[in-house]
């Protein structure tokens, strides 16, 4: 592998490029995927930091997906909890806990490994997996236009820089209820993703994420889900499926959950009451 950028998650290797019955010699770019060891270190000083988890990731915005890991698994409960966070190797990343803050250990319910697409395949069980503590989520806010929703993967795909390069990374943006991107993060992992932007909100002190839509480029399983919820996110939507437990943990916390959202439609899975239909056929979900 050469021409590794670290800054942009992206490499570029020699790859044989077949077209037809033709082929010859050309340079491919690729998304970076390397792992990421996510300590906590707990006061007084001098105590040695735990490894909470080593998950799969593409280089970039690691605080972020630092802390946007240890809050969306209930590891911290906020902002107040946290120290800070630094990189401490090129793989490695050390959230440090403020006095009194203390690790659970029954919140650590999770293998040590996770892949980039796991996600809650490192959980040990399904009780596990419902973490507490999650943002209480406005009832009927923010309300969206048709036209705003239909808008969003357009808005997301055109900040897309890694997908345009390598057509292999996944995406989660943060839009307000005009539909104006507010932030986007990528990374090979959909649940990195998403820790990366809920990390970047939560360390900018913009949590939770009350009035705004958060929109995923592929599908929404129920850990995606999961994350938005504690993030108080009230609209998640996918380009993709939902699974049946992301619709009935969606519904479960009064979330408006959208799938399918692409060329002009889309599915209304839960709380359709956010969706401002304006005369359609929409009904309650």
């Amino acid at each position: 592998m050469t021409g590794t950028c670290h800054r942009t998650g992206v490499a570029s290797v020699a790859v044989g490029r077949v077209t037809g019955s033709l082929s010859a010699p050309a340079c491919d770019e690729i998304s970076v995927e390397e792992p990421l060891e996510i300590r906590v270190a707990e006061h007084p000083e001098g105590v040695p930091p735990k490894s909470v988890a080593v998950t799969m990731r593409t280089p970039g915005d690691d605080v972020g997906l630092a802390a946007g890991f240890l809050f969306t698994e209930g590891i911290i409960a906020g902002l107040d909890e946290l120290e800070g966070v630094r990189r401490v190797g090129p793989n490695a990343v050390e959230a440090r806990l403020r006095p009194g803050a203390r690790l659970d250990p029954a919140k650590l319910d999770r293998h040590s490994f996770v892949s980039s697409s796991c996600g809650a395949c490192g959980k040990r069980s399904i009780a596990a997996v419902r973490v507490t503590g999650r943002h209480r989520i406005v009832s009927g806010e923010p309300r969206l236009a048709l036209e705003v929703v239909h808008g969003l993967p357009q808005a997301l795909r055109s900040g897309q820089s890694g997908f345009a390069r390598t057509g292999g990374i996944h995406a989660s943006g943060l839009f307000d209820a005009t539909g104006r991107l507010l932030g986007l993060r990528e990374d090979v992992g959909r649940h990195n993703a998403l820790d990366k932007l809920i990390g970047a909100e939560l360390l900018a002190h913009s949590i939770p994420l009350t009035g705004r839509i958060v929109l995923v480029s592929g599908r929404v399983s129920f850990e995606l889900v999961q994350k938005a919820a504690i993030a108080g996110a009230p609209v998640l939507g996918a380009v993709g499926a939902p699974s049946s437990l992301a619709v009935e943990l969606a519904r479960e916390c009064g979330m408006t959950l959208l799938g399918f959202v692409r060329d002009g439609r889309f599915n209304v899975y839960s709380d359709s009451g956010r969706i401002d239909s304006s005369g359609s056929l929409i009904h309650s979900a």
